[in-house]
Parts: C-alpha cells; structure tokens; sequence
C-alpha cells in the first residue's frame, strides 16, 4: 500500500510539472504574439488562403472607359486579374481589322490599374486546350466575360466550354459606349467637317458628345447611337485611387484633352509619373478643347476622358475641367512641383510667346518638355479609320451576323 501510495505521489507530481511546463510555454508564446506587429499576428491567426485567380480576355481595340468598368469588375470576383489580349489575326478572323494594332492594346491593357498579369496573343474563343492551359499553368479559377453575347462566325458562344465546366462567370456591361459607337462618332465627325467647317454649333458630334436622345441613319455608320454615359459620382469613385500625396511628395502635372485615350497616352504619364511620386491630370473640359482643335472635337465627352485617365495606374488624380493656363494659384493649391508638356500632341503652338498657357511655370522654372516616345496622337487614330471606312464596315456587319445566328439558335422561355 505505501508503495503503491508512493507511486501515485509520482504520477501527481509529474503530472503537476508537465502542466507547469505547458502553461510557462503558453504564456511564453502569448508574450511574443502580443509583442509582434499587428500584420504579423494576423498572419499567424489567420490561416494563408491561395488567391482566386481570374481571367478575362477581349480585343480591347480603342479602349475605353467600358472595357475598363469590365476589368475593374472582373478584379472585384478573384484577388489576381489575368488578361488575354488577343491576336491582330484572331481579330481579323473573327470580326475585321483592328484600328490599334496588338503592340498598342498590350500597353493599354497592362496600364489599367487592376491588371495584375496580361497574356499576348490569346485566341479568340475558349478552346478545349487553351482553357486546360488557363487552369493548369496560369492556376485560373475563373473565366469572365459581359452579359453580352460573343459570337463566333458560326453563331456559337466563345464560352460555352467554360460555362459546361462550371468555371464561368458574368459581370455586367458597361451601357452608354462601344466601340462601334466610336467609330460612327468619328465618322460623323469626319463628314460633319468636310460639309461645312462652319456649321452651327449644335453640331451632331456635340449631340454624340453630351448624350442628346438623336438617332442617325448614315450610310456607313450603321445607324450608330449617340452615347447616354451619364457620369456619377459613385463611378467616379470606384474609378478613383482615393489617396492624397504625402506632405513632402514632388507632385507633377501634366495637361490635355486625352481624347480617345490611346498609347501615346499612356506612354507619356508613365514617364512624367517617373519624375515624382504623384502624378496629377488636368483634362480640358469639351468647351476648351473645341475652342482649340475645332467643332468636331473632342470625340468623347469630359467625363468619359476623365474616367479612361483615372483608369491609368500612373496616374493619381485628375482636375475635371482643368483650366487652359496653368496659374500661380492653381500651382499653389495644388503644390505642384514640376509642369509637364510631351512633344508628341495635337497642337504645340503654346511654344509661342503670346497666350502661352504655361507661361507662369516656365517664369518659375518648373515647366519641362518630355520627349514622348509614341508618335500617336487623337488625329492618327481618327485617320485609321476612316482610311479603313470600309473595313471597318464590313467588319460590323459581320458582328451583327454572327449575334444573329447566335440568337436564331437560343430557345428562350417565359421569364429568361
């Protein structure tokens, strides 16, 4: 009996100095996940995830606001974007020729601030193999597109395999641009110009322009529609960064009408938002732009610029309606460190000594002339047009086609 007393003494005891033990190494991690960072307690409490990858492809030829409202959309579903940007020959193919060949569209497409990686040359329709390479190499989850039909030339849909394998998904299209509606508006423009460059100012590019509820029939454009944008601030928001500059940032301005927004754009914001860490963007309201480059412009209206420049991630912030000449107190307000001009732009006349709209930045000496590296601006756009009118046409009426058959072949029911 002592003996098995003795025993049982000894299993207490060290049953009492193993839970010693175990609450001394509690309390000893306690102290060091308490004395960590935040960020760093998070990443112990919270078990590490794998990022849901999505993809999301198109042609995204004269991009817009649209296609950019699309990939902010596509992001929202996934925590990577991964974009294919398809092929000029795919492009022909299927639909007609591009206006902007694939070099252009890549550098659009990987500008767009919530693009994470961007496939070149991606095909046109969802093929067996390249899906099961989307999955296996680029680890998609999911494959996006509108709620708008993409039709083959045969009628069928580009995503039919995605839709059967239940990896599929839908975002809503951006109403109010397309672009085929930018197009007609060019074309219009265009003829608009050669019949009178003094027609009345309630000109059928300015109805386009601000959204007037009018219906051309022209041949060639289709019976393009005018554009019903109606800008929010809600949009505006979900386009914007949302983030000042630091107290010491070297703010840097640059200035324009962004017309068409288009490489050239881009290339030129990517090398003034290099000489600072803000980069803000003045855009001339449609007034001022007319005033200057003519009745017939500009082609998009203020705050459909405005929204395709807020999309660029070089870019911070934009003044909507940004005044023509660059004063003392606009610099002051905004404390802007460098002035910025590229010399690639529509009109260069500003070197002039009279009306000189940065006439107060060089007195200061903070105005400098970037060299721009693409020879594009709005004009050379607008000329591939319309030296392509009929290609471009053909190419429409071979979309319309395709959505017809598309549409012939779909049994709709009661409430779909």
């Amino acid at each position: 009996m002592i003996s098995e007393g003795k025993e049982q003494s000894a299993r207490i005891l060290a049953t009492c100095l193993i839970a010693g033990a175990v609450m001394v190494a509690g309390f000893s991690l306690l102290t060091v996940y308490l004395a960590a960072p935040n960020d760093r307690r998070l990443q112990w409490t919270r078990k590490k995830k794998k990022p849901v990858r999505v993809y999301m492809d198109g042609c995204f030829d004269m991009m817009h606001y649209g296609h950019c409202n699309a990939l902010r959309q596509a992001r929202a579903l996934g925590d990577q974007l991964v974009v294919g940007v398809v092929s000029d020959a795919e492009i022909i193919a299927n639909k007609g020729p591009p206006v902007t060949p694939l070099h252009e569209r890549m550098i659009m497409v990987n500008a767009v601030k919530w693009v994470d990686e961007v496939i070149s040359d991606a095909p046109y329709a969802i093929t067996k193999d390249f899906m099961k390479k989307l999955f296996d190499e680029y680890n998609i989850d999911y494959i996006i597109h509108g709620d708008d039909p993409c039709v083959l030339p045969d009628g069928t849909d580009a995503y039919e395999l995605a839709k059967k394998a239940g990896r599929y998904k839908q975002i809503k299209r951006t109403e109010g641009v397309s672009s085929t509606d930018i197009v007609g508006r060019m074309l219009l423009c265009v003829r608009e110009r050669s019949i009178s460059d003094s027609h009345n100012h309630s000109s059928l590019q300015r109805q386009f322009s601000h959204g007037h509820n009018q219906k051309v029939e022209e041949r060639g454009s289709g019976g393009t529609r005018v554009s019903h944008f109606l800008p929010t601030s809600r949009r505006i928001v979900q386009f914007s960064n949302g983030k000042g500059p630091g107290p010491d940032a070297r703010i840097i301005y640059i200035d324009g009408a962004f017309d068409l927004f288009h490489a050239g754009h881009v290339e030129i914001l990517r090398i003034a938002r290099g000489l600072g860490d803000f980069l803000l963007v003045g855009i001339h309201n449609d007034q001022t732009v007319s005033a200057k480059r003519g009745a017939h412009r500009p082609i998009m209206n203020l705050h459909e610029r405005s929204l395709s420049v807020l999309a660029c991630r070089y870019v911070d912030e934009v003044i909507i309606g940004a005044p023509w000449e660059v004063s003392k107190d606009m610099i002051t307000t905004f404390n802007i460190s460098l002035v910025v001009h590229g010399t690639v732009a529509e009109n260069n006349d500003f070197q002039k000594d009279d009306g000189n709209p940065y006439a107060i930045p060089i007195s200061m000496d903070i105005f400098k002339v970037l060299e721009s590296p693409l020879d594009i601006t709005t004009t050379t756009i607008i000329r591939r047009i319309v030296s392509n009118h009929e290609a471009y046409q053909k190419r429409n009426e071979k979309k319309n086609a395709s959505e017809k058959r598309y549409y012939e072949g779909k049994t709709f029911v009661s409430g779909d």
